[in-house]
């Protein structure tokens, strides 16, 4: 028995991106740091919320690269005089990813009470119909 990959599937032309974008996806999933939310606020926009306490602004980064939102967070320098005798928050460094479809862009991103949360819109796709002409091949 033949096994039909998603993108090998004869009515899906020019599908092959999607089964590499899945394959890119499950590639990204991480260890669970930081912990996340992701909330649909309205009809065509999200909202993503990462725990980022113990990080500030200039600690952390949101990019964009070929249609994966990355956010990453490198951890400040430790305090030498400080001693913990528990230390349960935790400040590592982490990067996490979410592939974005096509149309879904970045609209803004603010920090809360050690929330970090990054909002996204979907644009409304314009319908497109395009008439295609057809020609008489003269054999000859």
């Amino acid at each position: 028995m033949t096994k039909l990959t998603f993108g090998s599937h004869p009515f899906l032309l020019g599908f092959e991106q999607l089964e590499r974008l899945v394959e890119r996806t499950a590639k990204s999933a991480s260890d669970g740091y930081p912990p996340f939310n992701i909330e649909q606020t309205s009809e065509r926009s999200y909202r993503i919320t990462l725990a980022v306490a113990g990080f500030g602004e200039d600690d952390l980064s949101i990019t964009v690269e070929d249609r994966q939102l990355v956010i990453r967070g490198r951890s400040g320098p430790d305090d030498d005089e400080r001693v913990f005798l528990h230390r349960g928050i935790a400040a590592r460094a982490f990067q996490r990813s979410f592939v974005l479809a096509e149309g879904v862009e970045v609209a803004g991103a603010a920090m809360e009470h050690g929330l970090l949360h990054v909002d996204l819109a979907r644009a409304v796709a314009e319908p497109v119909v395009q008439k295609i002409d057809i020609k008489t091949l003269s054999k000859g």
